[in-house]
Formats: structure tokens, C-alpha cells, sequence
């Protein structure tokens, strides 16, 4: 009986089950693509904290601790694919003479990279000028000495006569923090800043000079082991890798019993990725589970159209004897067979998406793929057997064959629910906004991630809120067949509005689930694509704050970049470039950044926003700085360190081009910046170029930014073509930095999950109106037969379909806006701490958005269209239908 049960409904209800199967397809493949994405994202956070570490290990040992003993216990702790040693030792100052002039520095670090070295760790050392393998000088070292390669330079030794060596190079230092990071410290302890004069030397040649040095006071000197382990075997998730790096680290440190401290460098940035890793399930829930909810309420929404015919289906099988089990048996086969087809068909479009978007391997999707195939086969059952157990208990023979006048409101509606819905989501809402919340917290740059998931419980409120009450608002009006209704059905009806709305009204419980779910769709598509949109926009000013530009040329106090700024001109795609300079101030005893810039054309070359700015607007602010020759923006931090009112006068101490001497300048604290391009995000200054330039003798500019026309990347290769006889310069375009900024935080690629969301989103969007629109008026026919036969007219009869249509369309499109919006607002507002700095304003994709409403529109007159062609000629086979 079930295959002959099945084999019927294939020959008479094949759109029924197809639509069905759909929802079933799009719940499983959405799900399972969100899963994917996330497994996806996990690995992506280890990828990209293995190789932002330069230095895995650091294994420093103590004083007389046997050498030999502690390498081969670090290659029997781990597997390792670079072990180096580095000498450390302190320096009481250096010395130079140049120009007449003798320039001192104060206490520094003079160091010895082991043989191989270089090779081994290549990016700890950039080559500025000269060469890498002989003495050189980090480059803030050789600007306060006012050296080049060539000259020489007197090292002043505690306890001990100085040393004279020449330079042959100037270098700069990436990793500098790692490579003098206090060793042994508390973890509550604060990072130490790198020392501010670092010198590197050969081996021999700091053997030479500091062996007698260690032998009197062996102190001052020490010696460590650089580790890079083998990452190929590292597990992708980061709470599983950092397992493995810290029991190799409990395992060295049991092998070396106290002959060494040890600085694991790789597992301190995993364990910061492994908390890290909560904000892509905080991208899922917010973005993800609407999308999988509305999947899963469109597949029992689309089951629920053929509600009557299946209860007479039912009374007809009880009066012919059948049992309720065996009811249930066939509505289960029933549900057996759309849930194979929607997960074999979901899956398969799951597969596609990750191994095109994510490029994922199979051993990563193959669990995903399988817990979310389960679903498939829960959700049909669900969405067939509830509605049928209901019935069957609650229903009798007899009454599933009366028509039933309207009841009592739904108990949602007499408690107004809706209203506590949206009151409890605004207080909420309002409460998480007044007091800061953020999902990320990046104190001083460091990320870490703090998760309160009662921020979850806002929108998640407002989403059910505002469907419940776009079914009350349309349900009255419809139900009500009032002025309201009748003024909306007017143009599509004519005439016969007051016979269309009369009977459109006695269906509004079926049109209002038809507004709702297209509203609901409508709504999520909205939401996702704003909320995306901004924060790919958001990301790409993140990332130009950080590069300074669409490229910017990156130069020193020795070797500016903006004595290139004609050659840089000239480059093809330069839509506008300024120079900029990059120097060193005092402010008391802390040195800072201090940025010349000029006011007026600065913005030609890069985006300055209002978020950037304390106090007033950007062009406000710059305004003031312009008319201030000697004015100066300080930083948030510095305004507060040293007690700053807007009108002090600032003594800066600025080294000056003559004799390379620090001197206080005045200037005049005007405002408060919060972030510029290319400063840190702690202590910086931003004055006029012109000013300094008086003041300090130099008009050097160290950078350049550069605006692109087209593709950054095109303009940083011709850039860099440009000036490859200067390796000393450096170009970087915003693509590069948005790589090298994206933290663990915002390494989760919201490209991916924006095209599932949004293909997803079109999808339902169609299927919500088009689908269950079409599926509604195919319940009907038999009405719209009857209606043919007592002599309405074929464009009588499309009066009803179109003004139903209309109904849905109106508001669908109106509700489902208005909650997407707010949707987006609130999401934006809740996820504040991923924006840096956070968006002025709600970027909406009109492209897409366009798109969609012309897709739901189509939908739904091809729903009217096909089911009015489809009707033809068959008005006496519908009659004779039960």
C-alpha cells in the first residue's frame, strides 16, 4: 500500500513534493555550508596564527646551563625544522662621530645571530642599506648616531674599555618585540618594549668583544635557542593545536629540569586564536541560524499550504478503515521520500559551495556533510507527522468535512505577545548598547575575545517580535475587509473589489502566512546583505588605516621615500599621491610617532573619517590644524598619560638636522586623534610638515601615500618596478595589509559566508513568495473551476490571483524592510568591536537589493501566471475532485 500511496502522489502531487523536497534541500545545504564554514574558518584562524608567529619557541639558558644538553632536548620535545642560537649582550651606550658632532646613545643591546641564521628566520631582518652580514645597525639606532654604512662606531662595555667597529649595513628589525621579550616573566606581567639602540654583530666578532665582558660580569649577557617547529602535523582546530604545542612545551621544560626559560611564542598566539575562534560560532549564530530557521519554518510553511487537502485526504482513508498508525505510516513514507530527495540535493549543493568557495578537502566537510544530512530526514518528519498527529487526535471524521467559521484569536495574539517580543528586544537592546557592550574587546591592540550570549537573545526577540506582529497588522486588515484593504486591491481588481476582498478576506489566516514568510525572507536578505556589505567595508578602512593608503611607500629618516615623489607620480594608476613624514618626538620621557602632514591635501591620497577624530569632524579638525601652524593632534592615550587640556602648550623634543640633537619645540594641543594612517594604536602625534620642517631643519618626507585608480595591487607592482633600484624602500598595497592585520579576529573571510547567505537568501526569498503563492492558488483550483463554471470571466477569475498577489507582494516588501533594517542596525550596533573603526554609517548593497526585489516580484507573477494557464480546460476534471 505505502508504494502504491507514493506512486499516487508522484502522479497527482509531484509539485506538492517537489516544493517540499526544496525546503528540505535548502535547510540541509544552508546548514551544512554554515558547518563547513566554520570548520573552514577554525583552520583559517591556525593557518594564520602559525605564520604570523616568526619565532615558535625561544629557549633561553641560564648561566652556566650545559648548551649541548638543551638543543637535543628541544629536537627530542617536538618535531623542529630550525634550531639557531642568538647572543645577547648589554651595552652601556654607543658612540659615533660625524659631521664635527658626536652623537651617544644610551644603554642598548649588541647581538650575534648563529651561522645560518639568516636562512633559517629570514624575515627577522630587513636589509635597508648596505649588507646583512657584517656590522650592522637597526635603523632608529643609525638615525640617533647619524651614521651609514662605512662609519664607525664606538661600543661602550659595562666594566670594560670600548670597542670601535665599522658599519656595513642599516636594518630593520619586524620582529623586534619577540626578539627581546623578557624571559621568565609572569604572564601578568606587561610587555617590555624593545630596547631603543640595537647593534648586530658576527659571531666572531662578539665573541671577541663581549667573551670578556661575560667572564667578568656574566649578567650582562646570555644566550638562546630559536625554534621553529614542524607545522605540517599541527591539528587545524586551535584549541587542538595549542594542546599540542603546550604539552611540548610541559615536555621540554621536564627534559631541560630548570637549565632554561622558556618563551613559547607559537602557543601564546594560538591560545589567544583558541578564544578567538568563539567569534566565527558568533558570526553563526547571528547570521547563520535566521537563515537555517527560516529554512526550516519555509519547508513546514510550504507543507502547511496543502493542509485541507490532506485532512480530507485523511477523513477519506478513516472512513475506507484505515487505522491512525497506518495514517501515520504513509504521511511518514511520504515524508521518508521528500527527505531523501531534499538531502541527496542538498548535500550535493553543499559539496559544490565548499569546494568553490572554501576549498575545502573532504576529510574537513565530510562530518559537516553527515550531521547535517540528519537533519533532513528530522525536519520532513516533522513538518508531516506533527500537522497529521494533530488532526488525526483532535479531529473528528465529521468535522473534516464542515467548514469551520472563524474562532477565537490565536493565543499569541490575546496575551499580545508581539508587543512583549519587541519590548523586552528594545529594553535589552538598549541595555547592551548604554553599557559598551562588545563581542570583541582589543585592549592595546592585543585581541581577545569576550562572548556574552544574552546579546544573542535582542534580535533573536525582535525577529519574532516583528513576525508576529506583521501578522497581526496584515490579519486585521485583511480579515477586516475594510476601506484600507479595498483602497490596496483597487488598481489590480477594478470593479470587482468589493467581491475580491470580501473573499480574500475569509482566507486571511493563509495570505498573512504568505506575507509573513516572504516578510521573514525579505528580512533576511536584508539584514545579511547590510550587515555584510558594511563590514567589508569596514574591513577594507581597517585595512587602509593600517597600510596608510591604497599603497604607500614606506621609507627612513636615512632614505625618504618622498625623494621619489616625481618617479612615484609618474607611475600608471596613480589616482593622487601626497608625502608624509615619519619622525620621533619626546613627549616628557616617552618617545613617539609624530606624523607632518598637510591638512589641506592630505585627503587627495587617502580616507580620513570622522570616527578617526575626537571633538569634531575630520575636515573640522584639520581645518583647525591648518590655520595652526604649530598645532599638534594628540592621541587619546597621550592626552590622558600626561593630563593634556585642548590649548596647552606641548614642549616636543624633535631631533634636529644640524647637529642630530634632540631640542624642545612648542607646540599647541588643538585636538584629539584616535587613529591615522599608518600610527600605531597608542601613542602618536599628527602636526603640520611645514612646521616641523622649520623647526627640525629637514623637509624629508620618510612615506608616501599613494591613491589607485584601478586595483591596488597593480599599483604597488608598478610601484615597486619602479623603485627596484632602492630595495631600501618599501611598497605595500592595502590587499597585503588587510592580510597581515587580519588577526584571528577578522581573519574569518566573510566573503564565503556572504555569497552562502545571500544565494541562500534570493532563494528563499523567491520560494516564500513565488512558491507558496503558487502552491496556495493550486489548492484553489477547484474553487477558482467553480467559479468558471457560473460564468466568471478569465480575467474576473486573475482579479483574485493578482490582488492576492499584490497583498503578499506589499507586504512582504514593506515589513520585510522595515525589519531588515533594523535587523541590520541592531547587529551592527552588537557587533561593534568588529569594526575598527566602527562605520559611520549602514552601508546597503543596491545592486543586490534590486535584485531581489525583482526576483520576488517575478516569482510571484509567474506563480499567478502558471497556475492560470495551468487551470485551462480542466474546470469539469477539478469538479468532479473531492
Amino acid at each position: 500500500m505505502i508504494r502504491l500511496w507514493l506512486f499516487g502522489l508522484l502522479r497527482r502531487r509531484l509539485g506538492r513534493l517537489a516544493g517540499v523536497a526544496a525546503g528540505v534541500a535548502v535547510t540541509v545545504a544552508l546548514l551544512a555550508t554554515l558547518s563547513i564554514f566554520l570548520a573552514d574558518s577554525s583552520s583559517s584562524m591556525t593557518r594564520r596564527a602559525v605564520a604570523a608567529v616568526l619565532i615558535d619557541w625561544q629557549v633561553e639558558a641560564v648561566p652556566g646551563a650545559d648548551l649541548a644538553a638543551i638543543h637535543e632536548a628541544i629536537t627530542k620535545a617536538a618535531p623542529v625544522t630550525a634550531i639557531q642560537q642568538v647572543l645577547y649582550a648589554s651595552a652601556a651606550g654607543l658612540e659615533a662621530s660625524a659631521g664635527g658632532t658626536v652623537q651617544t646613545t644610551g644603554p642598548g643591546k649588541v647581538i650575534a645571530f648563529d651561522n645560518g641564521y639568516l636562512e633559517a628566520f629570514p624575515k627577522e631582518v630587513r636589509l635597508l642599506s648596505g649588507r646583512a652580514d657584517g656590522v650592522v645597525l637597526v635603523q632608529q639606532t643609525a638615525a640617533n648616531l647619524h651614521v651609514a654604512p662605512g662609519d664607525s662606531v664606538s661600543i661602550k662595555r659595562v666594566g670594560l674599555p670600548p670597542e670601535t667597529v665599522k658599519v656595513d649595513g642599516v636594518v630593520d628589525l619586524p620582529d623586534a618585540d619577540a626578539l627581546f621579550q623578557g624571559m621568565g616573566l609572569p604572564p601578568q606581567a606587561a610587555p617590555q618594549a624593545p630596547p631603543d639602540n640595537v647593534m648586530i654583530l658576527p659571531v666572531a666578532e662578539w665573541q671577541r668583544i663581549f667573551v670578556p665582558q661575560q667572564s667578568a660580569r656574566p649578567d650582562t649577557t646570555r644566550v638562546q635557542f630559536h625554534v621553529r617547529l614542524d607545522h605540517v602535523g599541527l591539528p587545524s582546530r586551535p584549541t587542538e593545536a595549542w594542546n599540542e604545542v603546550a604539552g611540548a612545551i610541559k615536555n621540554l621544560e621536564a627534559r631541560v629540569a630548570g637549565q632554561a626559560l622558556v618563551a613559547n611564542n607559537l602557543g601564546a598566539r594560538l591560545d589567544a586564536v583558541r578564544g578567538d575562534a568563539l567569534y566565527a560560532t558568533v558570526l553563526f549564530l547571528f547570521l547563520g541560524v535566521p537563515g537555517v530557521t527560516l529554512a526550516a519554518i519555509l519547508t513546514f510553511a510550504v507543507t502547511a499550504t496543502g493542509a485541507g487537502r490532506r485532512q480530507a485526504e485523511q477523513a477519506l482513508l478513516r472512513i475506507r478503515g484505515a487505522s491512525v498508525s497506518r495514517i501515520l505510516t504513509l504521511e511518514a513514507a511520504e515524508a521518508m521520500l521528500v527527505g531523501g530527495v531534499g538531502v541527496a540535493i542538498g548535500v550535493g549543493a553543499a559539496m559544490l559551495f565548499s569546494y568553490l568557495l572554501f576549498d575545502s578537502t573532504a576529510f574537513r566537510t565530510a562530518l559537516p556533510l553527515a550531521l547535517s544530512a540528519l537533519a533532513g530526514p528530522v525536519l520532513a518528519l516533522a513538518a508531516y507527522l506533527c500537522p497529521a498527529w494533530r488532526d488525526l487526535r483532535g479531529r473528528s471524521v465529521s468535522s473534516a468535512r464542515r467548514l469551520v467559521g472563524r474562532g477565537r484569536a490565536s493565543l499569541w495574539k490575546r496575551i499580545w505577545l508581539d508587543v512583549l517580543f519587541l519590548t523586552g528586544s528594545l529594553l535589552l537592546f538598549w541595555q547592551l548598547a548604554s553599557t559598551g557592550y562588545q563581542v570583541v574587546l582589543a585592549p592595546e591592540g592585543v585581541a581577545a575575545t569576550a562572548v556574552d550570549y544574552k546579546a544573542f537573545i535582542a534580535p533573536a526577540l525582535f525577529w519574532i517580535g516583528a513576525v508576529l506582529l506583521t501578522m497581526r497588522l496584515c490579519g486585521t486588515v485583511i480579515a477586516g475587509n475594510g476601506r484600507t484593504l479595498q483602497a490596496l486591491l483597487r488598481p489590480v481588481a477594478g470593479r470587482l473589489t468589493p467581491i475580491v476582498s470580501a473573499a480574500l478576506s475569509h482566507q486571511s489566516g493563509r495570505i498573512t502566512i504568505g506575507i509573513a514568510m516572504t516578510a521573514l525572507a525579505v528580512s533576511f536578505a536584508l539584514s545579511t546583505a547590510v550587515f555584510n556589505t558594511t563590514y567589508n567595508a569596514q574591513a577594507r578602512v581597517d585595512a587602509e588605516l593600517t597600510n596608510g593608503a591604497d599603497v604607500t611607500v614606506f621609507g627612513t629618516a636615512a632614505n625618504p621615500a618622498g625623494a621619489k615623489l616625481d618617479l612615484l607620480a609618474a607611475v600608471p594608476g596613480v589616482a593622487g599621491l601626497q608625502p608624509m613624514q615619519h619622525r620621533f618626538a619626546y613627549v616628557g620621557a616617552d618617545l613617539q610617532d609624530l606624523y607632518g602632514i598637510d591638512p589641506k591635501s592630505i585627503g587627495k591620497a587617502t580616507t580620513l573619517s570622522d570616527a578617526y577624530f575626537s571633538g569634531g569632524s575630520a575636515a573640522e579638525l584639520l581645518a583647525k590644524l591648518s590655520e595652526t601652524p604649530n598645532g599638534v593632534l594628540v592621541s587619546e592615550e597621550t592626552v590622558q598619560d600626561f593630563q593634556l587640556t585642548v590649548g596647552d602648550t606641548i614642549n616636543l623634543r624633535l631631533m634636529n638636522a644640524a647637529d642630530n640633537q634632540y631640542h624642545p619645540v612648542p607646540f599647541t594641543f588643538i585636538g584629539v586623534v584616535r587613529e591615522f594612517p599608518t600610527a600605531p594604536k597608542d601613542s602618536f602625534l599628527v602636526a603640520n610638515a611645514s612646521y616641523i620642517a622649520q623647526v627640525t631643519g629637514s623637509a624629508a618626507n620618510e612615506y608616501v601615500l599613494m591613491k589607485s585608480e584601478t586595483d591596488p595591487a597593480f599599483l604597488a607592482r608598478a610601484a615597486a618596478k619602479a623603485l627596484a633600484a632602492d630595495p631600501g624602500l618599501q611598497v605595500k598595497d592595502v590587499g597585503s595589509a588587510a592580510h597581515l592585520i587580519g588577526s584571528s579576529l577578522t581573519a574569518v573571510d566573510l566573503s564565503g559566508l556572504t555569497k552562502i547567505e545571500l544565494t541562500f537568501a534570493l532563494a528563499m526569498a523567491v520560494a516564500a513568495a513565488g512558491l507558496m503563492l503558487g502552491l496556495g492558488f493550486v489548492d484553489r483550483q477547484r474553487s477558482f473551476a467553480i467559479l468558471s463554471a457560473i460564468g466568471a470571466k478569465p480575467r474576473q477569475i486573475a482579479a483574485f490571483l493578482w490582488s492576492e498577489g499584490l497583498l503578499v507582494a506589499l507586504g512582504g516588501l514593506v515589513f520585510g524592510v522595515f525589519s531588515g533594517l533594523t535587523m541590520a542596525w541592531m547587529l551592527v550596533k552588537l557587533l561593534t568591536g568588529v569594526f575598527d573603526p566602527p562605520p559611520e554609517t549602514l552601508v546597503v548593497p543596491v545592486a543586490y537589493l534590486v535584485l531581489l526585489f525583482a526576483l520576488l516580484l517575478l516569482a510571484i507573477a509567474a506563480a499567478v501566471i502558471l497556475v492560470t494557464h495551468a487551470g485551462k480546460g480542466k474546470d469539469a476534471e477539478l469538479l468532479r475532485e473531492i
